[in-house]
């Protein structure tokens, strides 16, 4: 047969064989074994390749199908198995240096011309020539060509349109600059490098690594892989120009070039000078013929920085700071923002603006994070070069002010944080500019100018010039209007900034600036305020900056200094003499019926400065005993009488009236300042001990009457405004909010001083906005501001809220009259017919409803019972046509305010109010429901309701219901409205809104039946009544005729099971213990019947398969009552046998759809509970086969089922606990034996080499079930015995698991569990240390990185859990092996460091899952401490461990202090010479960062620490 096809190479290069023939000839030769020719391989793909080569050098023709079918010839070739094998084999196969050429031209073509032919099997090629290091040589070895392939790739990457770009593209650049970096780090020649790289590739990989990184490639939302390969190009790109263009070697080129002649003295090496390389590169960088204009400005914009990062990482060193710093301003001057000076008339837009910038903030984030700019060493060695660079780069920054860019603002914050003199002589301009001019409405934007002033305002505090920034400040405030056309406002983030920098200050710079704003008011603002509305905005600006400074002033005591307590008390005195009562008397009348601006804002200034000058005055009258209070002089007329003077000291009575006059008009700043004096009245007055007094009680109720009134009007109206808190920005659209935030917040001390009309008042507004809020949550602004709502819903959810009882019934009866309301507009009968049928919805207050049920309490003299015939009334009603529909709007309506309802206390209600709601939720449960309402409303509907009645009836006033009707006819009444309720539901028996809804109604109908038990209120009576109502409606159920209750509906049918089954299960246990008195032999015989009824029912069938939960709760209450009744009727083997076949049949039905069950929350616990139960009736088992075998095996049906997920299992293995307890006691010792075969057939280590994962995950369990079931004797011993080769087992899968990718995290954890548990079961049992210590090689393998964080927390805790369980139950082996113990413990530490590390971006919202993982750390190291006689060797190590790793990463505050607060306890294990010998031996940056961390040990801890010692016993 070989010398058949011995002539296929002849007739490959035949002419008269047609092209067709010898491609299937060449194909045939390649695939069969039978053709035999010499050098095969080499033979087809010269072929191959010389048809091509001839056929683009025009030497032949060809069709283009053929080109193409050659091109895939020999990509099937390059990428075949077969070539692999015979490289491997160390055979030569030679690529032809021509076909190279040719696929470089065609990609060059590709890049050039966008011609798509071929181009797919071109690339294929190409990347299976670069991914085979034998074939890729004749790329390494001819660097041209790889220069040419790697700069043709990035063009044709770059150049084509946006979302169309190849994913073959990416993964051959990727390959070619692998190949590519291997070359160039073998390159000897420097200067050839730096030519390929500035010549060749420069351009287009900055290009390539701009649309990598924040073109449109990244904003296209590529897949996850994309996005890494992206990112993994992004390095390479970075690391070949690191390697071309900034070589070791060019150091000294650079040097001539930047230094020019300050270093021509010295001697340069041998090297061949490359003339001015980093011309050279920014020639090339601004050459605007790579790309269009726009694209080639972003691309500067981005690449300005890396070229910045990789000089520095090239040359950065002590002594090079002057070298490093030269390149900055060249680059810089390749921005465009850069020449803005020369060329004024034109400015950019602001997307070019933003990536600008962001260039700018970046070189300056180098420049101070890497130490380029020192300040002395600039002044004295180099003339101030930098520091005149930073001054032309402020100026240009400040002239062109970009408030909308946040990178504006950082770029000025690094600015000012590397010298603030740089920006002082603009320091007027900056405060205008960033601050007080600035409009500033973007989250984003408001944090960099938050960050800027806080950089700002602290840096003034270091260094002491606090009143030289505030002159600034006034300076700028002060300039006429057309220079600074809006006020200072200080909102909650300048506000917070202000705070911490005054709380920093000593007492007598701060009243130096207090006095600085004083004076600037008195001289520059005071006289000309009179009719001039730009200066009254300015005095309201001046007005909030003191308010700011005074409130938040560090406060006198009784240690104060005497001078500073006698300068304040100065300055108190001055403000009030001089600033407040001139203004107070400047204020002329109102003219018209709205004041003038200028007044209005002079009103505002006055009444802001008077609230905050009293609250100062009272604070340090309170804390400081040498203060005395300038107010004091009339605190006592506050008794007197309630006029204006009160309020303030110091200003007339008529100039009060101007004032509130003024203010009344307008809801503005001093409309809320008004009513904050009046609060501090208040407050005055009762700090009296007249305060009980009639003339201080009717003071007391004005006054409060006063501050609710004051902004009644404004909470008419519905505002959707937020408020930051911040009492500067009140204005008319937040004064409701802040109005309504000051009432609540005191409503302590405003309540009982407020009538019931006001009350009720209250009660209406805190319903009206809890309803807006609830409208408006969707649409909830994403900042932490304040509004009406989310006042309202505070209040509702405070704890003091219940004990503000008058507010409580208000509210409630406000409520309990909406819901009403609605429900009467639903009426479809006369309204005096529907008071006569449900008088309690017309009754109007609790109190009421409390009269008119003790009319209910007693017996008419006709012998008729009220509560009776009420029932008997209601009952009527639910059966035949209820009074009361509603449709879709109402039913909404009261959905909404039931939803408030829930969010209150129901379990503490008075009986009055209890029964009130109980009968208004009932009617609302019984209501028919509208063609209008779709099902799941109405399902929502009616589950609202019947949860809220169960929460009633689990409080305290639950048996305040019984006054009105007995339980029995509430339950017929309930039972009733359900069966009509579910015979107009179209649903599926087992959906599971429907399966929540029986869950709700059996709860509620169990509270009932636990009531007549707990009360012991004729039980017999009321269960007969019950189970009579039952029984009838199981007869109507079994008749087809007699439907008239709905039961014979399939979903009435599934409420009559819950019904009879909810009530076995209360009835059972107490007629089984014999605890009741009354007819004590009445109740067994109840039981029975409701046995009997429920037996009926269930078996009444068809239930589905699998089981319907119903049926599975209803079988278990059966069982469970004829167990029990077993146990208690010893002599009655006729009842204890009732129900076996019956049950048997189910045990079996229940063992074969336990797996399908598995995925239902209700079914599932329901079927192991009845499988629980059967197993403890042993009378009930078959004689034909074991329990326990069957059991077993349902069970690792369960736990091997691929087809539940994860965290269902992990629910599955919970509910099999008690279930496994039980097979263990009834098991014999060769059953347990089976479980441990089973357990060790399913950890073998091939299973995972067959991928036999479920086998695996069900041993993973069934060994952790194992491990919670108490278990002695011969099987214990037998466990124990095994648990070598378990612990060896979970050691090898765990290995294998984590050599996986992805790593199987369901595998992982679940070993985790298992040795945790293990370890801690085997305190004591497990004699050898070895099998202990391997736990710690599981420990060291698993991977902690590249985690979602809920995976991260997951194996995080179970990680602790195993070395706690080390730690705790194993010590002796923990102290032999400390060393891996501690490298264990180090890798959760790091691993908090790494997740807790402040990023550039990104949401905190993943932060709780750190902190709770920092929060076991730090748990850690507490009981490492506490063996402090065994691990103080080891405790300088731990502590040098932390302190290098911290020194690394920027930890968020949460983190860092709990994992400081772990690291505080082994530093009390330190001794002296341990701190020194860190401090000696730490390396030079983590010492600084150890020094640190012990002054703060020794400021915080160790002297909190030497107290509790003090008072220690």
């Amino acid at each position: 047969m070989a010398a058949v096809y011995s002539g296929i190479s002849l007739k490959l290069k035949s002419k008269t064989t047609s092209w067709e023939d010898k491609l299937k000839l060449a194909h045939f030769a390649w695939i069969s074994h039978q053709c035999v020719l010499p050098n095969k391989e080499q033979v087809l793909l010269d072929w191959a390749g010389q048809s091509l080569v001839a056929f683009y050098k025009k030497k032949l023709e060809l069709k283009e199908d053929v080109v193409e079918r050659l091109w895939i010839y020999i990509d099937g070739i390059l990428h075949s198995k077969k070539l692999q094998n015979v490289l491997k084999s160390g055979k030569t196969i030679n690529l032809q240096l021509s076909l190279v050429k040719i696929i470089n031209e065609r990609i060059a073509e590709f890049s050039l011309l966008g011609s798509q032919r071929n181009i797919c099997a071109v690339l294929s090629c190409c990347q299976g020539i670069l991914s085979t290091p034998s074939l890729a040589v004749i790329y390494t070895a001819r660097q041209e060509l790889m220069v040419a392939l790697l700069s043709q790739l990035c063009w044709a990457a770059c150049r084509q349109p946006e979302g169309a770009v190849m994913a073959p593209l990416f993964e051959v650049i990727h390959l070619a600059l692998g190949h590519y970096l291997l070359i160039q780090q073998q390159q000897v020649n420097p200067r050839r490098a730096f030519g390929e790289m500035t010549g060749h590739l420069l351009q287009p990989c900055l290009v390539l690594r701009h649309l990598l990184s924040g073109g449109a490639w990244a904003r296209a939302g590529h897949s996850q892989p994309r996005q890494s390969l992206c990112r993994y190009l992004r390095g390479q790109v970075e690391a070949m120009l690191q390697g071309g263009a900034f070589q070791p070697e060019l150091l000294s080129s650079y040097k001539e070039e930047l230094l020019e002649q300050q270093q021509a003295d010295t001697k340069m090496g041998a090297i061949k000078t490359v003339l001015a390389p980093l011309g050279t590169v920014i020639g090339k960088l601004l050459d605007p013929g790579c790309c269009q204009a726009g694209l080639h400005a972003a691309v500067v914009a981005g690449s300005v920085p890396v070229l910045y990062q990789l000089f520095l990482d090239s040359y950065f060193s002590e002594g090079r700071q002057l070298l490093c710093f030269q390149v900055l301003p060249r680059l810089f001057d390749c921005l465009r923002m850069s020449h803005l000076q020369e060329e004024q008339p034109r400015a950019l837009p602001t997307p070019d603006w933003t990536a600008e910038l962001l260039a700018v903030e970046q070189l300056l984030t180098l420049v101070a994070s890497t130490g380029v700019y020192n300040v002395a060493a600039d002044r004295i060695r180099h003339g101030e070069a930098q520091f005149r660079f930073y001054r032309r780069l402020a100026e240009l920054l400040l002239k062109r002010s970009q408030t909308p860019v946040p990178a504006w603002f950082r770029c000025l914050q690094v600015l000012v944080s590397l010298n603030h003199l740089v920006l002082e002589p603009d320091l007027g301009h900056l405060l205008a500019s960033a601050w007080i001019a600035a409009e500033v409405t973007d989250s984003r934007t408001r944090k960099a100018q938050e960050a800027l002033l806080h950089t700002l305002f602290q840096t003034y505090v270091k260094l002491r010039q606090v009143p030289r920034l505030f002159e600034e400040i006034l300076g700028v405030i002060c300039r006429p209007a057309a220079k600074v056309p809006t006020p200072l406002v200080l909102a909650w983030g300048p506000c917070a900034v202000l705070r911490e920098c005054l709380l920093e200050l000593p007492p007598s710079q701060l009243l130096d600036t207090w006095s600085l704003v004083l004076d600037r008011f008195l001289s520059c603002i005071l006289p000309a305020l009179q009719g001039d509305a730009d200066v009254a905005l300015k005095a309201l600006s001046l007005s909030s900056l003191l308010h700011c400074i005074m409130c938040n002033m560090r406060t006198l005591d009784s240690g104060s200094p005497l001078p500073v307590v006698r300068r304040t008390q100065c300055v108190m005195q001055r403000t009030l003499r001089a600033l407040l009562q001139p203004l107070a008397a400047l204020l002329p009348d109102p003219a018209g019926p709205e004041p003038e601006l200028w007044l209005q804002q002079a009103c505002d200034c006055v009444l802001l400065l008077s609230c905050t000058w009293a609250q100062v005055d009272t604070m340090l009258s309170l804390n400081c005993s040498r203060y005395h209070a300038v107010s004091e002089a009339s605190t006592g007329v506050a008794l007197e009488s309630p006029s204006c003077p009160s309020l303030f000291p110091g200003i007339e009575t008529h100039q009060w009236k101007k004032i509130e006059k003024a203010t009344a008009q307008v809801n503005s700043l001093g409309r809320y300042c008004l009513e904050q004096l009046y609060l501090q009245k208040m407050k005055r007055t009762l700090m009296q001990t007249s305060f009980q007094s009639e003339e201080a009680l009717r003071t007391l109720r004005s006054d409060a009457a006063y501050i609710l009134g004051s902004g009644r009007e404004s909470l008419t109206h519905s505002t959707t405004a937020s408020w930051d808190g911040q009492v500067s920005t009140v204005s008319v659209r937040t004064y409701p909010v802040a109005h309504w935030h000051l009432i609540v917040s005191n409503l302590t001390i405003l309540l009982s001083y407020l009538c019931p009309d006001d009350v009720r008042y209250l009660a209406g507004v805190l319903l009206r906005t809890l309803q807006m809020h609830k409208a408006q949550e969707g649409s909830a602004d994403e900042e932490p501001n304040i509004t009406l709502g989310k006042v309202s819903e505070a209040m509702l959810h405070n704890p003091l809220f219940p004990e503000m009882q008058s507010l409580h019934s208000a509210f409630l009866l406000c409520l309990s009259t909406q819901c009403t309301s609605i429900l009467c507009s639903g009426a479809q009968s006369h309204p005096g017919l529907l008071r006569q049928q449900l008088p309690w919805l017309f009754e109007k207050d609790s109190i009421d409803v409390a009269h008119w049920e003790n009319r209910f309490a007693k017996v008419r003299p006709d012998g008729v019972e009220p509560r009776g015939e009420l029932a008997q009334n209601l009952l009527a009603l639910v059966r035949g046509d209820f009074p009361i529909q509603l449709e879709a709007e109402q039913s909404e309506s009261l959905l909404g305010l039931l939803e408030v309802i829930a969010a209150l206390q129901l379990d503490s209600l008075l009986p009055p109010c209890h029964m009130h709601y109980f009968l208004l939720l009932l009617s609302m449960a019984i209501a028919k429901l509208g063609d209008s309402c779709s099902l799941s409303l109405t399902l929502q509907f009616l589950m609202t309701c019947y949860r809220l009645l169960g929460c009633l009836q689990r409080g305290k006033s639950a048996r305040s219901v019984l006054q009105v009707m007995y339980i029995s006819d509430i339950f017929e009444i309930i039972v009733t409205s359900l069966f009509k309720a579910s015979g107009g539901l179209l649903i599926d028996s087992d959906d599971p809104s429907w399966l929540e809804f029986l869950q709700v109604t059996g709860t509620l109908l169990e509270q009932l039946l636990q009531v007549l038990v707990q009360g012991k209120l004729s039980m017999a009576l009321n269960f007969g009544k019950i189970i009579a109502f039952l029984s009838q409606c199981q007869e109507c159920s079994a008749a087809t005729a007699g439907g008239q209750l709905g039961a014979q509906h399939p979903l009435g049918r599934q409420v009559l099971l819950v019904s009879l089954t909810k009530l076995c299960q209360v009835l059972g246990p107490f007629a089984q213990g014999r605890k009741c008195h009354e007819s004590p032999d009445v109740l067994p015989g109840l039981l029975l019947q409701a046995g009997a009824a429920l037996q009926l029912c269930a078996a009444g069938g068809p239930w589905g398969r699998p089981p319907h939960p119903a049926f599975l709760s209803a079988v278990s209450v059966l069982l469970e009552a004829g167990v029990g009744q077993h146990c208690g009727h010893r002599g009655t083997e006729s009842v204890q046998l009732s129900h076996a076949a019956f049950c048997r049949s189910v045990f079996s039905q229940v063992l074969s759809d336990l797996p399908a069950l598995a995925g239902s929350h209700q079914a599932f616990p329901a079927a192991v509970r009845f499988l629980t139960l059967f197993l403890l009736a042993p009378e009930l088992h078959p004689k034909e086969e074991s329990v326990f075998t069957s059991t077993f095996h349902s069970v690792r049906k369960v736990l091997a089922d691929t087809a539940v997920p994860v965290q269902v299992s992990q629910d599955v293995e919970s509910h099999f606990g008690a279930l496994f307890t039980q097979m263990l006691e009834l098991g014999t010792t060769e059953d347990f034996r089976t479980v441990l075969q089973c357990i060790l057939q399913g950890l073998d280590v091939r299973n995972v080499w067959t991928a036999d994962q479920p086998a695996i995950l069900s041993a993973l369990s069934l060994t952790k079930l194992l491990l919670a079931c108490p278990f002695g004797g011969e099987k214990a011993s037998l466990f124990w015995r095994a648990c070598p080769q378990i612990v060896t087992a979970l050691t090898l899968q765990n290995r294998e698991a984590c050599q996986e990718h992805p790593v199987p995290l369901g595998v992982v954890g679940r070993v985790l569990d298992v040795l945790a548990a293990l370890l801690r079961r085997g305190e004591g049992s497990i004699s050898n240390p070895h099998h202990v210590g391997l736990a710690f090689s599981v420990l060291l393998t698993v991977p902690l990185d590249y985690l979602k964080p809920p995976e991260y927390g997951s194996i995080f805790l179970r990680m602790h859990s195993v070395l706690f369980s080390v730690l705790q139950c194993h010590p002796q082996v923990m102290l032999k092996a400390i060393p891996s113990f501690l490298n264990c413990f180090n890798r959760l530490l790091f691993s908090v460091m790494h997740e807790g590390r402040q990023k550039d971006k990104g949401s905190t919202d993943n932060l709780p899952v750190v902190v709770e993982c920092a929060r076991l750390v730090e748990r850690m190291y507490s009981h490492i401490a506490a063996r402090a006689e065994d691990v103080t060797v080891f405790s300088p190590f731990m502590v040098a461990q932390y302190v290098t790793e911290a020194q690394k990463v920027t930890l968020y505050p949460a983190v860092k202090r709990l994992l400081q607060e772990g690291v505080y306890l082994i530093m009390d294990l330190c001794i002296e010479p341990d701190v020194q010998f860190l401090r000696a031996s730490l390396p030079l940056g983590v010492r600084d960062a150890f020094r640190e961390l012990h002054s703060d040990y020794v400021k915080y801890h160790k002297t909190s620490r030497e107290g509790e010692r003090r008072y220690a016993a």
